[in-house]
């Protein structure tokens, strides 16, 4: 259970006046060795703070293991949208995932649980991101471009990641919980994984649910397609297979509506993500299967051209 890490991460985040460096605090109030980095980022609309997180495993790269390393990243605009709205948005419940994952993880090595591979946690803080019109319900803006994000997230240490955000602007995915989108690598989007639909049912208790993704939302933001938010904007920048894992709602809900954060719901998706590392670090969850992705490139080529802008 994560319950009591997304309390107090919820307490910390909704601020007028957060930081990364709240973040920082509140993670090293639980091991006061937690590899944390928090910097500024600057974009066109302002700033604001990553943080990053490295949990080492007992046969991670990081001590000169080979297990492989998960990323698990909190995908947003901001977690607060003032002075135009006062309070904690909903479009923040992916960082207030990622950060209560960051917690429990830290956590469960206070207890002796270590995770076999390493874990990359990221995330951004900003209170006071802008909005910006989409239909059906408005989006959430970010002081900063997708881009600028994906740069400072992703690295080639990755060997998989999972994407959470928001994802509760549209007439797609109606019902309370998360969904998980199919595996998308290198342009293509490929068969959902029944290991991680497994893992699902496990932490659920219900049926998984996969939400449908268009060709357009596993494109880079920039090339004037609409898309369906930004839960798959890693698989633009990566090698690695990602996996969306959205935080969904029976409702069109704005990004920009407070009140809207469901504790159980993000719990839920935290958790999973949780039993995501332990099981992907151990070989014991795969993200696709590698013999198909090698049969569908000889068939069909690279698709790697929808990872970028395009031609006009």
């Amino acid at each position: 259970m994560l319950l009591k890490q997304i309390l107090e991460a919820y307490d910390v985040l909704d601020n007028s006046t957060v930081s990364g460096k709240d973040v920082e605090a509140y993670l090293k109030s639980i091991r006061p060795d937690a590899n944390v980095e928090v910097y500024a980022l600057k974009g066109p609309k302002g700033t604001t703070d990553m943080v990053k997180v490295r949990i080492p495993g007992s046969r991670g790269k990081s001590s000169g293991g080979d297990a492989p390393t998960l990323g698990i990243l909190g995908r947003l605009g901001g977690i607060g949208a003032r002075p135009e709205m006062i309070g904690f948005v909903s479009d923040g419940d992916g960082a207030l995932a990622a950060i209560a994952c960051a917690a429990k993880l830290l956590d469960m090595q206070n207890k002796g649980d270590v995770l076999d591979g390493d874990v990359f946690i990221s995330t951004h803080i900003c209170p006071n991101a802008p909005t910006q019109p989409h239909d059906p319900v408005p989006f959430m803006g970010s002081p900063v471009e997708m881009s600028q994000v994906n740069q400072e997230e992703i690295s080639p240490e990755l060997d998989a990641i999972l994407s959470c955000d928001t994802t509760k602007g549209n007439r797609m995915m109606n019902l309370r919980g998360f969904a998980l989108s199919q595996t998308v690598k290198e342009g293509y989007v490929l068969r959902a994984s029944d290991d991680l639909l497994d893992l699902m049912q496990i932490t659920t208790g219900r049926m998984p649910y996969v939400f449908p993704l268009a060709t357009q939302d596993i494109t880079p933001y920039g090339n004037d397609l609409h898309h369906l938010n930004s839960i798959l904007q890693p698989a633009t920048a990566t090698d690695a297979p990602v996996v969306g894992v959205a935080i969904t709602a029976e409702t069109m809900v704005p990004g920009c509506a407070t009140g809207a954060s469901h504790f159980q719901d993000v719990e839920e998706a935290a958790r999973f993500m949780v039993e995501v590392a332990k099981n992907f670090g151990r070989g014991k969850c795969r993200f696709y299967d590698e013999k198909e992705y090698a049969l569908i490139q000889k068939l069909y080529g690279s698709m790697k051209h929808l990872q970028t802008l395009g031609s006009r």
